[in-house]
């Protein structure tokens, strides 16, 4: 080597050993950092702010009188809120409101938990001065945005059963429900400077999903709603969260048998609620946050997609098999 190149070598050799160095330091701090937050969230959680004394005294649960609706408003009084339980069915209502009650005077009796239901139908618009009424003088700390309906079987969409009446049920349901219920609720928490908000969407909004394409869009908004309403309320003192679980064993996911990944509700709700306070999007339990980062971080979107669109044309093919032979 000649003695240019030598004099060169050196003059590089020192920036490029510190910038190497820099590299170094700096993803070895955000891997530490990532590690203390995962710790934080998934390990100490966060599950006194989830309580009357903090929030207000009621908790309005939509969906109420199933799956994550009913373990939301199970959890929710197991921690001493008074319960509004909102769905279509009065006897569904009424079944969810005693099992509270009964719960909570052999579990919690020194809040004296209180339980109000209120029959509505989402799919209709013209249900919100009802609830709004029923509403009316609660103090409510929580509201969980959690109804919500999905197709009956993968398809495409010009091939979706009854599609004009089937766009307008799953906006109502599962978009126009959360902004109104939003509006009822969210003045009387800016008033007081407190309350939670958690807007149950999907993993299925955090990227395209074919043949569910409607669902997925939906719950993509309902993601970008929370979060832009998060941005717009932190600094007056509301928890807004944009919820997104995986597959949780519940009539909706038509899956019967709870497993690590897929969790029955009363497993999942539990580490849900430990996570509000700590991130305003989350996926609420760990397996779905390792699917969630491997999904969103790992997989490439047209990979994803091709997969997705595969999945999906199978659980089609075997649904439309499945009607013809019976």
């Amino acid at each position: 080597m000649s003695s240019t190149g030598e004099t060169l070598l050196r003059a590089v050799e020192t920036p490029l050993f510190w910038i190497g160095a820099l590299t170094a330091a700096y993803f070895s701090v955000c891997s530490v950092y990532r590690l203390l937050s995962g710790l934080r969230v998934w390990v100490l959680g966060n599950g006194r702010v989830v309580s009357p004394a903090k929030l207000g005294k009621w908790a309005v649960v939509t969906g109420a009188t199933d799956g994550i609706g009913k373990a939301y408003a199970e959890e929710l009084a197991r921690r001493g809120f008074s319960i509004v339980l909102i769905s279509r069915t009065q006897e569904k209502l009424d079944d969810v409101a005693k099992s509270i009650v009964t719960a909570s005077s052999l579990l919690e009796s020194k809040y004296g938990v209180e339980t109000k239901s209120i029959a509505v139908d989402f799919s209709a618009t013209d249900i919100y001065p009802k609830i709004e009424a029923g509403l009316t003088g609660l103090e409510v700390g929580v509201l969980v945005n959690n109804v919500g309906m999905s197709y009956s079987y993968p398809e495409f969409f010009l091939n979706v059963p009854n599609l004009d009446s089937f766009i307008d049920t799953m906006v109502n349901i599962n978009i126009t429900s959360v902004c109104q219920m939003t509006r009822m609720v969210l003045p009387g928490m800016v008033e007081r400077k407190k309350g939670a908000v958690l807007n149950i969407s999907s993993a299925s909004g955090m990227y395209p999903c074919p043949l569910l394409t409607v669902y997925s869009a939906s719950k993509a908004f309902v993601d970008f709603f929370s979060r832009g309403l998060e941005a717009e309320y932190k600094s007056k003192g509301i928890l807004i969260q944009s919820v997104l679980p995986f597959f949780v064993a519940t009539k909706l996911s038509k899956i019967r048998r709870a497993t690590l990944d897929k969790p029955n509700p009363d497993r999942y709700v539990a580490a849900e609620l430990n996570t509000v306070g700590l991130q305003s999007q989350t996926n609420g339990y760990l397996p779905h946050a390792v699917m969630g980062w491997l999904t969103t971080v790992l997989c490439p979107a047209r990979l994803l997609n091709s997969y997705i669109m595969g999945l999906h044309l199978g659980m089609r093919s075997r649904y439309l098999k499945k009607q013809k032979q019976g």
